[in-house]
């Protein structure tokens, strides 16, 4: 009977315990649907590891529609069509594993989880939690806010967070006034910021972002940006 006794009471408290995790997660996810982030876990690491960071928040009317258009070519071509998660991009992402090539399947909404919410390094702990922010966001957030949010905490650069640090640090610029090139070169650094560059990109960086800007016409032309600019 002690037993019993003590594992119910065990229980409860583990009960107890997770529901008010999750009531404070819904209560911080519904904050930042109306507050910008402060920081993020990502952003201090690098101001610890560099001593300052460059991050300027901007709301998505000052940020070129460009480089919503180039961020969704990118990393997340179906993003106003899923609900945070991209089966047809995870079904493609399992055949390349199994023929033995990494391929990535995050969409927008989970990178922004990951980036507003968690840490860096990956792990199945932080995945498990990055699926249930990501349900949170979609649920609370506007397709909109995801967009700014992300492009806000978007690592571009050693040091270098958002679209308005990114844009003055590479081409002497605001957010708002980038081209469709220099927007698509922001978006070909990712997801490898700190090895690439926008201003003289590589060979593969601006193939790649001649890519990406095809790609963002596209989106332009199909309205699959509606979510966001509609």
């Amino acid at each position: 009977m002690r037993r019993g006794g003590l594992l119910r009471r065990l229980t409860r408290r583990l009960l107890r315990l997770g529901f008010w995790a999750a009531a404070a997660a819904v209560a911080w996810v519904a904050l930042y649907a109306v507050v910008p982030p402060p920081t993020t876990v990502l952003i201090e690491m690098e101001r610890w590891r560099l001593g300052g960071v460059a991050r300027d928040w901007r709301g998505l009317d000052a940020i070129s529609p460009h480089l919503v258009r180039a961020a969704i070519a990118a990393e997340d071509a179906r993003f106003c069509d899923h609900w945070g998660f991209d089966l047809k991009a995870i079904e493609a992402a399992v055949a390349e594993r199994e023929r033995g090539r990494v391929r990535g399947a995050s969409t927008i909404s989970q990178q922004t989880a990951k980036n507003a919410f968690l840490w860096p390094a990956p792990s199945w702990t932080r995945k498990g939690l990055e699926a249930g922010f990501t349900v949170l966001i979609e649920g609370l957030w506007s397709k909109r806010r995801v967009m700014e949010v992300y492009l806000n905490v978007a690592e571009f650069g050693p040091g270098v967070f958002g679209a308005e640090a990114a844009a003055r640090h590479w081409f002497d610029r605001k957010a708002a006034e980038l081209t469709l090139a220099q927007a698509a070169r922001l978006a070909a650094l990712l997801p490898s910021p700190r090895t690439r560059d926008a201003a003289r990109p590589s060979a593969f960086v601006a193939g790649r972002a001649r890519a990406i800007a095809g790609g963002a016409e596209t989106i332009r032309a199909e309205g699959r940006d509606a979510c966001v600019l509609g």
